[in-house]
């Protein structure tokens, strides 16, 4: 089957804007099979460049099979060849695709908290080591994904290549505009049905993904000042980690941490995540969705934290780059969980000042 024109332009724009390839840079390549097209294209894109592609390929069912059949001393074994191997290259472009969303459904939770701890200086080292590392993630579209956002594949297929293939210099001239209402320490209030929020924000470190961390792009994200979080927040859409689907999340706020919980599918599941270690239950990110091809609720976080007229908090770590680089080690967790919230009846409101109302920019 020949590949997709538009596969070949996402992989042209991913090695050569998002992470911007050089010659003689290292860059791998993650993605599983069921991404073939997509990694291909990657593969032959960063060899264009002049550069050394290094691909990490997934299989289907191995991750289930880890967590059912693997016992303590592998579930504790530090990656060492993985962190060789990401400290020798400069570029991370991460290609996510499911062929089944929910094969994590049945393994143990603790035994995956036990192994995000492990990794987590893996996870630190793609994400939070600019300018050494710069990483894309990104998606390719499967019957999966195509299923859980409710659409044929040809559906969602136009549905993702329309968020991802856009104009990112004019989109992101907007999203930088919202971005500079947010200063150093500004005064956050979220409020509107299910919603009455109060924060400080680090706002002088805000920054805006125009397509350059995530493919699609578009969202302002900032960290809340670690115990500034005040009142209650019911989240209208689902919340789905390791193949487990928490429907409506509320979480109520005090001095920061979240002090009640609860959900009426998984709320035991939402409690061990809460429970991780002692920065689960603070917030490490506050996010504003800003990507106007992105109208709908698919249950993958790529895009739906970008909605236009959403907001999310994401439960645990900080980005190293969202915070002083002398708070940054006491903002870390072994989750980093992003839960999606609709605003189109609310308001955000900055420093006293509206700058959304029900989803609309007053901007």
């Amino acid at each position: 089957m020949p590949t997709d024109l538009r596969t070949q332009k996402l992989a042209k724009l991913l090695v050569n804007y998002s992470v911007f390839v050089k010659p003689n840079e290292n860059v791998i390549i993650s993605g599983s099979t069921e991404a073939e097209p997509l990694l291909l294209a990657l593969y032959k894109e960063v060899i264009l460049a002049g550069a050394h592609p290094v691909l990490k390929i997934s299989l289907r069912g191995a991750s289930p099979f880890f967590y059912k059949y693997a016992k303590e001393h592998q579930i504790n074994k530090y990656p060492d060849i993985l962190e060789d191997m990401i400290k020798k290259c400069h570029k991370y472009i991460s290609v996510a695709s499911e062929s089944n969303t929910r094969e994590l459904t049945t393994c143990d939770p603790k035994k995956i908290a036990a192994r995000a701890k492990v990794t987590r200086k893996i996870t630190d080292l793609i994400c939070n080591n600019k300018p050494k590392m710069h990483r894309v993630t990104t998606s390719y579209p499967t019957e999966a994904l195509a299923q859980e956002a409710e659409m044929s594949l040809v559906e969602y297929e136009n549905f993702f290549y329309n968020a991802c293939l856009q104009d990112w210099k004019k989109l992101g001239k907007q999203i930088d505009k919202i971005k500079s209402k947010f200063k150093e320490n500004s005064f956050v209030h979220l409020i509107g049905n299910d919603i009455d929020l109060k924060m400080r924000v680090y706002g002088n470190f805000a920054k805006a993904d125009k397509g350059e961390e995530n493919m699609p792009g578009g969202e302002i994200f900032m960290a809340p000042v670690k115990d500034s979080i005040e009142g209650t927040i019911k989240f209208d859409f689902p919340a789905i980690r390791d193949g487990k689907e928490v429907t409506d999340i509320e979480l109520t706020f005090e001095k920061g941490k979240v002090i009640k919980a609860s959900a009426s599918k998984n709320e035991d599941f939402l409690k061990e995540m809460l429970a991780i270690d002692e920065n689960a239950s603070y917030i490490g990110e506050f996010g504003i969705g800003c990507n106007p091809k992105i109208n709908k609720f698919t249950k993958d976080l790529l895009f739906d934290e970008k909605i236009n007229g959403t907001i999310h908090l994401a439960l645990g770590s900080a980005y190293k780059e969202n915070v002083p680089e002398k708070e940054y080690p006491s903002r870390q967790s072994s989750i980093h969980w992003d839960i999606v919230k609709d605003m189109k009846n609310g308001k955000i409101i900055v420093d006293g000042k509206v700058i959304q109302e029900n989803g609309k920019w007053k901007i």
